[in-house]
């Protein structure tokens, strides 16, 4: 699918101002991938998130820990929902998030904590095309995994977010 701003035609400013916020508060990413650019076709939609996904796995461990960890919790908090991404917040209430029962936003708190506590990042899950009730059943399956399994995961999930989140922009206006 082409990208029609064409973004190995644009600055490296206007590149980033467009794609700097496709991997979740980690420009780092899209700044790697316009450095790379000739070798690369970033015109479309699959070339952009290749050179956006080696990146992040030929980062070291430190950065792909951070790429993790500026990830949101789902169903998080009020005071907490204030500060997440545009599309982290249209991607929770795609899901129905924000609609949570009582019964529902407990157990999305207990399991956050169980999680983070037990790996030291938040649970990740590309959250389009699911609802509350798959999110909760992946999370109470995934919280039993191993640190390598989940960190792994997590890495995965980021990558299906990235290329929704392009293919989205590849299917509406030019930024």
């Amino acid at each position: 699918m082409i990208l029609r701003d064409r973004p190995r035609m644009l600055s490296e400013e206007k590149f980033l101002s467009i794609y700097g916020g496709i991997y979740e508060h980690s420009p780092w990413i899209a700044q790697a991938a316009y450095t790379r650019q000739p070798a690369l076709d970033l015109d479309t939609v699959e070339g952009l998130h290749q050179a956006m996904k080696e990146a992040v796995e030929n980062a070291d461990h430190a950065h792909k820990l951070a790429l993790i960890c500026a990830h949101p919790e789902l169903a998080c908090a009020p005071a907490v929902a204030e500060t997440l991404s545009k599309e982290s917040s249209l991607e929770q209430k795609g899901a129905g998030l924000k609609e949570c029962t009582p019964e529902e936003f407990s157990e999305f708190q207990r399991l956050n904590a169980a999680y983070k506590d037990k790996f030291g990042f938040p649970f990740i899950i590309a959250v389009k095309g699911l609802n509350r009730t798959d999110i909760l059943q992946n999370f109470r399956a995934r919280v039993s995994n191993d640190l390598d399994t989940e960190f792994s995961t997590a890495l995965t999930q980021i990558h299906k977010i990235a290329f929704l989140r392009l293919t989205a922009l590849a299917e509406g206006p030019i930024l």
